[in-house]
């Protein structure tokens, strides 16, 4: 041994007799007390400050932990090293031990979010991309077992260093829970608060598991791309939109704006007529309640016929009734694979729900329908 090391032990053993940590960076964890050889001097006195535990750890092996409190080292409270140590009527000083402090305040605020999509399955979509990002708090709930688990040997142990660890496992539950809901895509942005909370449960034990615990954790946002978000709302539309109204609505403006072309002053006079008795006529069967009166046909002007009124099917899904819709929605329903050719289906004047594929006038969705050749031919 070096004339060097003799002082730096000479100075160990009179000086270095108040074993502590400080924190200035807020953001570590886990800091080892460093010392010369790990050597402890006897009745050395330990100070744990609130939010802080100190571990010790014999060989890799975890040994004595102390809560917040000061404290004279010596075998009456050092059980677990005593008994690992082998003393029996106490110890020489020094003796050789490593000293953890381990930070056990709240860390608020951390990040996460999903870096690659999250393919979910949607029955009206197929398969869709959601992303989702938020915050979450965890604390260090048992020392020794976090020390020894994740923080191994490194002296000084951050928060960027537990976050690294503690999204990976997030984003993997996250999208465990996610998938397993089963939810229509839309409902996972419209709630997130019971997302959060569900995600918070299936992730605690795995936390645990390493001596954390998770405080709090919150879903920010779930996103999919602006195309989903497009068909979505068409979708919600025409779910609850009265096809039949607005076919009339609009067929009353077409009138209007064609007789304003053809006929000059005549023309728009009579276009302006009938569009605004075909306006009263709609409003009256759209507001009934207001109890508005008929309104009579301005004189000299030439009434339409009655609008061909549209067939509307209804139609059966997983054994629900759905529907009514118009032909061409339920043809848009059978190209997105909705409805299928054994789906059952009734409208007006059916005696039972029959399967699509034996409806004369929706046999054309099968396809495969070619005209016989033209006489003479």
């Amino acid at each position: 041994m070096g004339i060097f090391d003799e002082i730096k032990k000479k100075l160990s053993h009179e000086f270095i007799d108040i074993i502590e940590w400080l924190d200035n960076s807020n953001d570590t964890i886990v800091h080892r007390f460093e010392r010369y050889q790990n050597e402890i001097k006897n009745n050395a006195k330990l100070i744990v400050r609130e939010g802080q535990v100190a571990v010790f750890i014999n060989e890799g092996q975890l040994a004595d932990v102390f809560q917040p409190g000061t404290y004279t080292l010596n075998t009456k409270n050092l059980p677990i090293l005593t008994t690992l140590k082998g003393w029996k009527y106490g110890f020489d000083s020094p003796f050789k031990a490593e000293v953890y402090f381990v930070n056990t305040r709240l860390f608020t605020d951390e990040k996460w979010g999903t870096k690659n999509p999250v393919m979910l399955s949607d029955e009206r979509f197929g398969l869709t991309e959601i992303r989702a990002f938020g915050t979450y708090s965890f604390r260090i709930k048992d020392a020794g077992k976090f020390v020894v688990d994740v923080v191994g040997t490194d002296g000084n142990f951050t928060n960027y260093e537990v976050n690294e660890h503690l999204k990976s496992l997030i984003v993997t539950r996250f999208t465990d829970t996610v998938g397993e809901a089963n939810l229509p895509i839309e409902l996972y942005a419209a709630n997130t608060s019971e997302l959060s909370e569900t995600c918070k449960e299936v992730m605690q034990p795995e936390f645990e598991r390493v001596g954390i615990e998770l405080e709090k954790f919150y879903i920010e946002n779930v996103s999919m791309p602006e195309e989903l978000k497009k068909e979505i709302f068409e979708y919600s539309r025409l779910d609850k939109l009265d096809m039949g109204k607005l076919t009339q609505f609009k067929t009353a403006k077409a009138i209007e704006a064609a007789a304003k072309n053809e006929g000059g002053t005549a023309g728009a006079g009579m276009g302006m007529g009938m569009g605004f008795v075909l306006a009263q006529q709609m409003g009256g069967m759209m507001n009934p309640q207001m109890g508005q009166q008929p309104v009579a046909p301005m004189q000299g002007a030439v009434m339409p016929p009655p609008m061909p009124v549209q067939t509307q099917y209804f139609y059966a899904v997983n054994g629900q009734q759905m529907g009514p819709v118009t032909f061409d929605k339920l043809k848009e329903l059978f190209a997105n694979r909705t409805i299928n050719k054994d789906s059952l289906l009734w409208k007006q004047g059916m005696a039972n729900w029959t399967a699509l594929q034996e409806i004369e006038e929706l046999k054309s969705f099968l396809g495969g329908n070619t005209p016989p050749p033209l006489p003479g031919v």
